[in-house]
């Protein structure tokens, strides 16, 4: 695989940027990679396992001269981290993001984005509930869609060049316009992120009941929502704060059909609740067929013993 960008500067060194990394190491897609971090801690610590090529002790050396520059850092700091690059950032050079919300952070960036820098929005699809700089790995974006929210009049070399990129690193790309982008994340994602926070936390007031034996009991269902609940609790809350109207669309649509179900169950209703749980079934086949999961037992994850 050639070199695509000569130097690419990673701002946010956690799971997604140190998986970036990891992949452009292992194929050569970039001649020099840069890492930035606030913290002192986490630059050292990417710099020692080697995903980053040097860090830079700013943000504004960070971005000097980088071809691409990726902004892997929360939703709310978005608008702040924009504001002290932009008048650093080499003409001709792409900038992009892979934040989880679109609208909110193209409304941030692109005022402090100048003339000549193309500002492409992006979010790979692609995730564990693990983060930091050691969480990072470089198959983690292979066969996983990442989709690209290019404003008006993007250029469109730039956007054919990062498309190819994403591809280089594993992933499948889609274009789609910010606000869809929205809507749609937020019935695959952000409420299912939210609703799995609650069930954790119902389950957490009950264990202090029962001398945690919803703990030590646990069944697939309740740790597979602790895991999803276990995401970094810093960008979650931004996500919800930056999509809070498409968010509490679906949450209402959800809250109607909880109450159908509830009413199904009152009345004894075995022909309602089989009927939506065989639809709903279709849809856990869709995503096996599209490669987006795995048929193998315990949602493709080894045992614990492993």
């Amino acid at each position: 695989m050639k070199v695509m960008y000569d130097k690419v500067t990673l701002i946010g060194l956690g799971l997604i940027a140190s998986s970036m990394g990891h992949a452009m190491k292992k194929i050569g897609l970039a001649n020099e990679i840069v890492g930035f971090s606030q913290t002192k801690e986490t630059r050292e610590i990417s710099l020692d396992i080697g995903f980053v090529d040097s860090v830079a002790e700013t943000i504004e050396e960070a971005v000097a001269g980088a071809d691409l520059i990726v902004l892997s850092v929360p939703v709310g700091a978005m608008a702040e981290v924009a504001k002290k690059i932009g008048p650093k950032l080499k003409l001709g050079a792409t900038i992009t993001d892979v934040g989880s919300v679109k609208k909110s952070v193209i409304d941030m960036v692109k005022p402090h984005i100048p003339a000549g820098v193309h500002f492409i929005p992006g979010h790979p699809l692609a995730g564990t509930e693990q983060s930091g700089p050691k969480s990072g790995f470089p198959e983690l974006f292979k066969n996983r869609w990442c989709i690209l929210t290019p404003l008006e009049n993007c250029d469109e070399e730039a956007r054919n060049k990062l498309e190819k990129y994403w591809e280089a690193l594993g992933a499948n790309v889609e274009f789609m316009d910010a606000e869809h982008h929205d809507l749609v994340l937020a019935v695959t994602s952000h409420a299912p992120h939210l609703i799995a926070y609650t069930m954790v936390g119902v389950a957490d007031d009950l264990g202090r009941i029962t001398d945690k034996e919803v703990i030590n009991f646990s069944a697939a269902g309740f740790r597979d929502f602790t895991r999803i609940a276990a995401s970094d609790p810093t960008m979650w809350r931004d996500v919800f704060l930056n999509n809070k109207e498409a968010t509490l669309e679906i949450l209402g649509r959800f809250t109607e059909e909880l109450f159908d179900l509830q009413r199904a169950i009152r009345r004894g209703d075995g022909d309602q609740l089989f009927e939506y749980f065989d639809r709903t079934r279709a849809i856990r086949r869709s995503i096996i067929d599209a490669g987006q999961d795995t048929e193998a037992a315990n949602f493709g994850r080894g045992s614990v013993d492993e």
